[in-house]
């Protein structure tokens, strides 16, 4: 078997992967304090309470649904403009723009469902 340029390219490009992936890894775990982690006094930990929790992930959950939505929207927009007539295309447009409107839905129900856990967990 002979080696071509482009399984030569692909092999080195490998290594390389492999080769960044260890010194991201093994680099820091070399030096002491990344190794053992020692923050060198006393350590307070910050926790919230429930109510503060649950309206940090409806903010969060909100904001992903909204973009994940977001972007079904836009996909929608470019399968419908670039169908040319290709029904397969228009069907795929609709079932994008049926996602995105699901997304949005779930953004707008998103504070009603964790209002709903909070009352089940009882915060």
């Amino acid at each position: 078997m002979s080696h071509t340029p482009a399984h030569t390219r692909r092999t080195g490009r490998i290594v390389l992967r492999a080769t960044v992936s260890v010194a991201a890894v093994g680099l820091p775990l070399t030096i002491p304090a990344a190794a053992h982690a020692d923050p060198g006094g006393a350590v307070y930990l910050a926790a919230n309470s429930l109510p503060v929790v649950i309206a940090n992930l409806q903010a969060w959950l909100m904001g992903i649904l909204a973009a994940i939505a977001t972007l079904f929207l836009v996909l929608a927009g470019v399968y419908w403009a670039t169908a040319g007539g290709d029904p397969s295309q228009v069907e795929k447009a609709k079932l994008a723009l049926r996602n995105a409107l699901i997304g949005y839905g779930l953004a707008v129900l998103a504070p009603i469902l964790l209002q709903v856990v909070q009352g089940i967990v009882g915060g």
